[in-house]
């Protein structure tokens, strides 16, 4: 039996991600009695401080917001008591909850995943599903404990992850599935967590945190490189080096590729073809050819409009790891 009545939440979260699901739950019966938020950043060209996405929309619809900077302390988490919730739930927050903060709502604290846990846990799942070549992805809306997203899973929205899935792409599906697996979850919370599945830990794969140096392109297998290309678009993008050039000035981001059926016998990093469909480049394992690149302080073109300026630097036998 549903047992579906308002409930008192208190959101934690702070990316536009984050956003989202509290924008569900601002248009949902329950009642958001507080946001906690990362505190304001620098960003921009003038480095001004900057409110979380979360924070701009909760001071839209006048909700109290605080930002600590941990949640350890005795007077942050009476803070947050002093709130009275029946439940927190985290998106994307940044800060870990101790356990004083996980057990102090009436049904605890709940996160929703961008992963079919307990595959992906960690910090970039939604990148590292595309890198594996996954096919499919989801949200799990998960019971949160002390582990990092190792608690039970309450409720799961599932997903196919497409042929030219980026991970702008696919964050914006789970974007769409998250806040509606949230709001479902929350109607009938005490039911789901009746249900709650714990997870298979021995089945657990970890999305450890990306950098800029993992998307440097080492013409290795192209099936992989493939996979590199959409899972680091938007950041921090696959990317190569031109030979010659001032360093710092000559790092190429590859917007869009596909694996190339060619045959050749050439070193990895050797151009073979180069027309107006895309520049192919020789791997250790088959070949990749680029469809759309950026070249440093240009805008991403087509690789048909870009060799109208940079037919020798693109030519056939050039090698792209030959940069010094």
């Amino acid at each position: 039996m549903s047992t579906h009545r308002p409930l008192r939440i208190v959101f934690a979260g702070t990316p536009e991600f984050a956003a989202d699901h509290l924008a569900a739950l601002l248009n949902s019966d329950h009642e958001v009695v507080a946001v906690y938020t990362q505190p304001d950043r620098k960003a921009g060209r003038g480095k001004k401080l900057q409110p979380s996405a979360v924070k701009q929309l909760a001071l839209e619809h006048a909700i109290a917001v605080e930002q600590p900077e941990k949640l350890n302390t005795a007077l942050a988490q009476q803070q947050l008591a002093e709130y009275r919730p029946d439940v927190m739930v985290v998106v994307a927050y940044g800060l870990l909850l101790p356990e004083p903060i996980l057990t102090t709502p009436k049904y605890g604290c709940i996160n929703v995943h961008g992963s079919l846990l307990p595959r992906w846990r960690g910090a970039a799942p939604i990148q590292r599903s595309i890198w594996a070549g996954d096919e499919a992805s989801g949200v799990a809306v998960m019971q949160m404990e002390k582990g990092l997203d190792t608690g039970p899973v309450l409720h799961v929205e599932r997903c196919a992850i497409d042929a030219q899935e980026t991970s702008a792409s696919l964050y914006k599906k789970l974007a769409q599935l998250g806040p509606r697996a949230l709001v479902t979850t929350l109607d009938d919370i005490e039911s789901y967590r009746e249900r709650a599945e714990v997870q298979n830990h021995d089945a657990a794969t970890y999305a450890k945190k990306l950098s800029k140096d993992e998307g440097k392109i080492d013409w290795s297998d192209a099936t992989q490189l493939e996979r590199n290309v959409r899972a680091f678009n938007p950041w921090p993008f696959a990317w190569f080096e031109l030979p010659g050039g001032k360093p710092g000035q000559r790092t190429v981001k590859v917007h869009q590729a596909s694996v190339s059926q060619t045959d050749h016998r050439s070193a990895p990093g050797t151009i073979i073809d180069c027309s107006p469909a895309g520049i192919t480049v020789a791997c250790s394992q088959g070949a990749l050819t680029l469809h759309s690149l950026q070249l440093p302080g240009k805008k991403p073109l087509p690789v048909s409009d870009l060799l109208n300026g940079y037919v020798t630097t693109f030519a056939i036998g050039v090698n792209l790891t030959n940069v010094d």
